[in-house]
């Protein structure tokens, strides 16, 4: 934190009872200004935590709800965030895809839920390729989470895709020969 003082940072609770999410989190916001406590939107067992996030960010304590998946989780969240109050609501809009449902529709109604209240960001977490960066900046999400070998990737924006292709053969080729495999001898 002596490194990163203009830029938020979310540590997360590592407690599942929500009395020691609230005392980790206590410990947690005294960090810094720029530190957000990163909780679960449910515990193990499925309890909800907005009623902690409801304290939390009452006392000005800055929050990102993760593991949120749902547009119910969403508006259960919102409501239960203080407005003014800095907070990230983080949706997993990969693993959504993950299950094979569409998470632009789920997106789009976080962003509208979550720009009732001042304060409030939306988070897409887990991008499996870069096309979900480019539905999240086409959506408006606030911020969206990154590996560095998807950052990677964003070099291939605007490629020619003939010679993209001409690549891919050519690196399919080299991967064969390096092998040392052969169909005819």
């Amino acid at each position: 934190l002596k490194e990163i003082r203009d830029y938020p940072v979310s540590f997360e609770v590592f407690a599942d009872d929500l009395k020691g999410m609230e005392q980790e989190a206590r410990r947690i916001a005294a960090l810094g200004d720029n530190v957000y406590v990163k909780i679960p939107v449910t515990n193990s067992k499925g309890e909800s935590t907005a009623p902690l996030i409801d304290r939390l960010t009452a006392e000005g304590i800055k929050v990102n709800v993760t593991a949120i998946f749902t547009v119910e989780q969403v508006r259960e969240v919102v409501d239960a965030l203080k407005s003014g109050t800095p907070a990230v609501v983080s949706v997993f809009a990969g693993r959504i895809a993950d299950t094979g449902v569409d998470p632009m529709p789920i997106m789009q109604e976080a962003l509208a839920i979550c720009r009732e209240k001042e304060g409030i960001e939306l988070l897409w977490a887990s991008p499996r390729e870069t096309f979900n960066i480019y539905q999240a900046d086409a959506l408006g999400v606030d911020i969206i989470t990154c590996t560095s070998d998807l950052i990677k990737k964003l070099e291939l924006k605007d490629k020619d895709l003939t010679e993209y292709s001409l690549e891919t053969v050519q690196m399919f080729l080299r991967d064969s020969s390096s092998l040392g495999f052969t169909i005819l001898e």
